[in-house]
């Protein structure tokens, strides 16, 4: 027998499929769907118009935002791959109208009350990996087979290609582009595209500024941003002093000072270098 719990909805069985399993205590909210075989935790909460397909498992303290679409055979917010784990509780939070697809896993985090967050309007495509700790921003999107190792932080708008490789504790900028296959052991500046095992910056992502609307004065100062880093052979403390005097305030360029001031492990280099 089945017996589920839906915050504010009327016939909510006939969104739920008769062979999913739904814990007593896990929130539904309005219009959620459930398909065959899937299985939803005590502690799961679920945002409106959701769709959970076949045979997905949400289990732990996972709460999932309105209108995502959640493909077969995903599994979220149970206990992370992290020998240091020892069965705290620990959270997985994920946006609205976040996109997952078939085999995706995304842990719960290592550590009592941490979490594990995937933010709004992303794409994670089919099989990638988000590990315990991970902090993903918004529109971000996951080719297939791409995985995060754990603590790793993913900005706004990035872009990580098939089968990459993120190493744990790495940052990547907002709007940067990792390219398919790319090994990436060192914090990614936003702005930039990487490539390469391992992965060096090899430009800045030109397309990607452009379709993200940013204008074409702020991309002239993010291309001077770039030499001053990359081509002026400064160190990296340097080449922070250089950019403040030389170029003029904006979202972006603070952006990139802010990033750049909290490389802990080093940016990376390019090619070149």
């Amino acid at each position: 027998m089945i017996v589920v719990i839906v915050v504010g909805m009327e016939n909510a069985e006939s969104n739920i499929h008769s062979t999913a399993i739904v814990h007593p205590n896990a929130k539904l909210g309005k219009d959620v769907i459930v398909g065959p075989g899937a299985v939803i935790g005590e502690h799961v909460e679920i945002g409106d118009g959701t769709q959970i397909g076949a045979h997905v498992v949400i289990g732990g303290w996972t709460t999932i935002g309105k209108r995502c679409e959640i493909y077969p055979n995903a599994s979220i917010g149970l206990e992370p791959q992290d020998l240091k784990f020892k069965g705290e509780k620990s959270y997985c939070n994920i946006g609205d109208e976040t996109v997952i697809r078939e085999f995706v896993t995304i842990s719960r985090a290592t550590g009592e009350g941490e979490e594990t967050r995937v933010g709004n309007n992303c794409l994670l495509q089919a099989c990638t990996h988000v590990a315990h700790n991970c902090i993903v921003g918004n529109n971000v999107i996951m080719s297939n087979c791409a995985g995060l190792a754990g603590h790793a932080i993913v900005e706004d708008r990035v872009v990580i290609g098939g089968l990459a490789g993120i190493h744990q504790f790495v940052k990547i900028g907002r709007n940067a582009m990792v390219g398919g296959m790319a090994k990436v052991v060192q914090d990614i500046p936003p702005y930039v595209i990487a490539d390469g095992q391992p992965a060096r910056v090899i430009g800045l992502n030109s397309v990607g500024l452009s379709r993200a609307g940013i204008s074409e004065e702020v991309r002239r100062d993010l291309k001077q941003a770039f030499r001053i880093i990359y081509r002026s052979g400064f160190s990296l403390s340097k080449a922070i002093e250089e950019m403040e005097m030389q170029l003029d305030s904006s979202v972006e360029i603070e952006n990139l000072l802010r990033f750049l001031r909290n490389a802990d492990r080093g940016i990376m280099r390019t090619r070149r270098d």
